[in-house]
């Protein structure tokens, strides 16, 4: 663990941008740059489960240019993603969280709250990732994606990336009548429940293959203790994207 933090430090320190973005206690995800690079060019970002702005500063040193709408509901780390990105005027953060109906719910805030889920957290999750137990809840703003944003601010291609502890077969619900609209969805995915009630890999594939997405990557795997995968990132591609 430590020596990946340390690789970790060592990318992020090489990057004047992204080194700048250190005094704000905001570490860019410098595991999702490859995959990123590797896409070629992306004019829109879709980021739900934005948390701090982590996958954000990565996709801005990867793509300068491109317009990036992220979505975080915890209040502490909204506020810490605006003071990171105060100066870009092409990434817009709306605090709320993506489902199928518009509604407030409770939100299970984990003590490391990038762990944090609609779902409440499971013996797995904690025996796994030591430290992630509930600390307490928050109510949050839920809504599908067209309640911020309406087919033509979407510049393709488009990429969207979902990181929401277990929650992931409602977001996709809740962006529904966009995802004709989407070349890229990078998600990540468990195997094993993390959240109680979640939904697996093979649920989420399923979801996206009736809408022509292929799985074209898997990547970060995660092991527990016994060798055996628990987690992951997936890149699906639509199927007949040219981009």
């Amino acid at each position: 663990m430590f020596s990946a933090r340390l690789i970790k430090l060592l990318n992020l320190i090489k990057v004047p941008y992204l080194t700048k973005k250190l005094f704000h206690g905001v570490a860019a995800t410098t595991e999702h740059i490859q995959i990123l690079k590797s896409v070629g060019k992306i004019k829109t970002i879709i980021d739900i489960g934005a948390n701090k702005g982590q996958f954000a500063l990565a996709a801005r040193y990867v793509f300068p240019e491109s317009q990036i709408i992220s979505f975080e509901p915890l209040s502490g780390p909204s506020r810490i993603f605006k003071k990171v990105f105060s100066k870009d005027r092409n990434i817009i953060l709306h605090q709320s969280a993506i489902g199928t109906e518009t509604t407030s719910q409770p939100i299970h805030v984990s003590k490391q709250n990038d762990s944090s889920s609609l779902l409440p957290i499971s013996n797995n999750q904690t025996a796994v990732f030591p430290g992630t137990e509930e600390s307490h809840t928050e109510e949050i703003f839920v809504a599908p994606l067209n309640h911020f944003i309406k087919k033509d601010d979407l510049i393709p291609p488009v990429m969207v990336k979902i990181d929401v502890q277990g929650y992931e077969l409602e977001v996709l619900k809740g962006c529904e009548k966009f995802l004709e609209d989407f070349n890229y969805i990078y998600v990540e995915c468990s195997f094993i429940e993390l959240y109680k009630g979640q939904a697996f890999l093979d649920e989420v594939y399923d979801f996206l293959s009736r809408y022509s997405f292929k799985l074209a990557g898997v990547y970060n795997v995660c092991y527990d203790k016994k060798g055996l995968a628990v987690q992951g990132d997936f890149f699906f591609k639509k199927k007949d994207s040219n981009e």
